[in-house]
């Protein structure tokens, strides 16, 4: 059996996900305000903020530029959404703090990733998924350099209580199959990296091990073989060096985020949301750093569990 790909572990998952909107197209109108829309204004306010910053401001000119681009990709991606369901207008007021530069900033970023975490349980699936994404993009922000964090850290993941419910288990399957490739990962990159990242690995490792633990017991909760770990498996680039090392582990955490937003917009139960929500900002956390010390730009991704190249 040949070891499984990145793409193997993830294709899945994307294919599934397609279905996802065209099914939201099908859940009726609503008189009531859309909940997304002030999520969408208070985006718009912080890119003109961080647009401010980035004009004014010589040294961390490069990460107010980082935040604009993101906030103002969050501010069209909901945007779109609100637009297509059309629901009625009601007027919408950002969070504007009083500080100034970037400490302002700082405070944006946690109010809109507050206010992004609020919502996702009471969503519909596809908004639930987006709405987490756009809350794991300011997660990853807080990481971005020192000034915007560090954020709050949203925890240890555990299996929920409740049993799952039957259709998630596929997409649980499948976010096992994603911790174990990051686990493998973490293996194989702890050769290639210097003694003062294994803390980070050591880090890592034991937040994926719970992940891959909670879904171990998810699954045999509901009567279901867990999926085993493969032998081995294809790294998504070389690792010959440190530099290619922490490339790969930010691109297993992104896989992971992947997997985890498909859990979010395939199951309406609440328990298992709060699992998938809390992985899905842990990897977009973890792997902004892993990203910054590669060296890669831009550094936190915008929207963490849309599919990676």
């Amino acid at each position: 059996m040949r070891p499984r790909t990145r793409r193997d572990v993830l294709r899945t998952s994307a294919l599934a996900a397609l279905a996802v909107p065209l099914t939201a197209c099908a859940t009726g109108y609503s008189d009531d305000p859309d909940p997304l829309a002030l999520l969408a204004e208070q985006a718009r306010s912080d890119a003109a903020a961080a647009d401010a910053v980035a004009a004014a401001s010589g040294g961390d000119a490069d990460v107010a530029r980082q935040y604009a681009a993101a906030r103002t990709a969050h501010a069209q991606a909901l945007q779109y959404e609100v637009d297509r369901l059309n629901r009625p207008k009601s007027p919408v007021q950002a969070v504007v703090p009083a500080e100034q530069g970037m400490a302002g900033l700082k405070q944006r970023l946690a109010t809109a990733r507050r206010q992004a975490e609020g919502l996702v349980d009471g969503l519909p699936r596809y908004r639930a998924g987006l709405v987490a994404a756009v809350a794991g993009g300011c997660a990853g922000l807080q990481r971005v350099g020192t000034k915007l964090g560090p954020g709050t850290d949203p925890g240890q993941v555990t299996a929920p209580a409740s049993a799952i419910p039957p259709e998630s288990v596929g997409p649980v399957q499948r976010a096992l199959s994603a911790e174990h490739a990051a686990l493998w990962i973490y293996g194989l990159v702890s050769a290639f990296l210097p003694d003062n990242y294994r803390a980070g690995v050591a880090e890592g490792t034991a937040d994926h091990h719970d992940r891959r633990d909670a879904c171990v017991r998810m699954l045999a909760g509901v009567g279901v073989e867990p999926e085993p770990a493969e032998p081995a498996y294809i790294a998504p680039r070389p690792v010959t060096d440190p530099t290619s090392a922490k490339s790969v582990v930010g691109i297993a955490e992104a896989d992971a985020a992947t997997a985890w937003r498909g859990v979010l917009e395939q199951t309406d139960d609440a328990g298992l949301r709060s699992v998938a929500l809390k992985a899905l900002l842990g990897s977009a956390r973890r792997g902004t750093r892993w990203r910054e010390a590669a060296g890669e730009q831009p550094v936190a991704i915008v929207l963490p569990g849309a599919p990676q190249t």
